[in-house]
């Protein structure tokens, strides 16, 4: 059973989170966690990643050993003024192997039997997908906010948008993303090379109206090792794009009122009065999800002819402030239609 004092005075919970390894998520969790811990902000960092825990590694603490307290909670390793708790403390280097749900019970008394005691900011590194793990912190502790992190690689890219889709399923909102290893800058000459195509930057904010908070280029500081790290102006300006999205937080769950389909345009209509509306064949023809446009070519794949001329919206999911998510009549609900495409 979880205490219930565990989790009591967390101010904020914030999941880090990537739909595809290998995109640097758990070290822009770490760097993110000590930026906010240097400025001040009590924080903790939770490495949710049961079946392979990077935290102990990332900051040389494979010795560290974790005691539970008069309460028999879990007392968190503290570093540099961050506490931090992972199943890697009490794992060690063996293995994890095991099925769902010993993880699920795992991954919850990671959350609500360590003492975490006043925090402005606990950050969760989570696992990479969106699967069991992922679904059981959503349900189980709610969430301030989601952080995706990914790079501009075609699959990346698409696995972003589901990503997304899930956090805003269960009503978690897209605080922003952090695109990692945006590009390469050459030493000798200064120029900026992106190794993954330079009109992919950007491209995230502008298919699925989420904020980017920071592009950061490939650098050796961003290798790994969170011992010594040293937050560079690349994590300082997503902290600050973080902390931005945090306090305005009332404004994205309010500013949208009520969406619907009328007189065969999707009708937006906002807290303040404001109301927007665009063609639904329009929207519908021009979606920009990979099921509609090749990711590698940009190539459109979607035979318009064959979309039916009374397409209609058949459910429309608000989208933290930026964006709705529409399930058409035909069938496709892949995609995100940003603010900016109604007028």
């Amino acid at each position: 059973m979880s205490h219930p004092f565990s989790l009591s005075n967390v101010k904020n919970i914030i999941a880090i989170s990537s739909c595809k390894g290998g995109v640097g998520k758990s070290t822009i969790a770490s760097a993110l966690a000590l930026e906010l811990a240097s400025r001040g902000l009590k924080t903790g960092l939770l490495d949710a990643d049961i079946y392979g825990p990077s935290l102990p590694s990332f900051f040389q603490l494979h010795e560290a050993k974790v005691q539970a307290n008069e309460f028999k909670l879990l007392v968190p390793v503290e570093h540099q003024g961050l506490k931090l708790m992972s199943f890697g403390f009490l794992l060690g280097d063996a293995p994890a192997v095991m099925r769902g749900p010993i993880v699920t019970r795992y991954i919850q008394q990671l959350l609500f039997q360590t003492d975490w005691g006043r925090l402005d900011f606990l950050v969760l590194d989570m696992p990479p997908g969106t699967g069991d793990v992922q679904l059981t912190i959503t349900q189980s502790v709610k969430l301030t906010g989601a952080v995706i992190v990914t790079t501009h690689h075609n699959l990346s890219l698409v696995d972003t948008a589901r990503g997304i889709l899930m956090f805003e399923k269960v009503q978690v909102p897209i605080l922003g993303v952090v695109e990692n290893m945006a590009y390469f800058t050459c030493p000798d000459t200064g120029k900026k090379y992106y190794i993954f195509g330079e009109q992919k930057a950007g491209a995230l904010s502008k298919r699925f109206g989420v904020k980017t908070l920071v592009e950061i280029p490939i650098l050796e500081a961003m290798s790994g090792d969170m011992a010594a790290f040293k937050p560079n102006e690349y994590i300082r300006k997503a902290a600050d794009g973080l902390l931005q999205a945090v306090d305005n937080m009332q404004s994205f769950q309010t500013e949208l009122k009520d969406a619907g389909f009328r007189d065969g345009r999707v009708v937006l209509v906002f807290s303040d009065g404001r109301e927007l509306s665009a063609d639904a064949f329009d929207l519908r023809a021009n979606c920009q999800c990979a099921v509609c446009v090749s990711e590698t070519t940009g190539q459109r794949l979607t035979d318009v002819q064959k979309i039916p001329p009374d397409v209609n919206p058949a459910e429309i999911l608000p989208l933290g402030n930026y964006a709705v998510g529409i399930t058409w009549s035909d069938g496709h609900s892949s995609g995100i239609y940003p603010y900016h495409l109604f007028k």
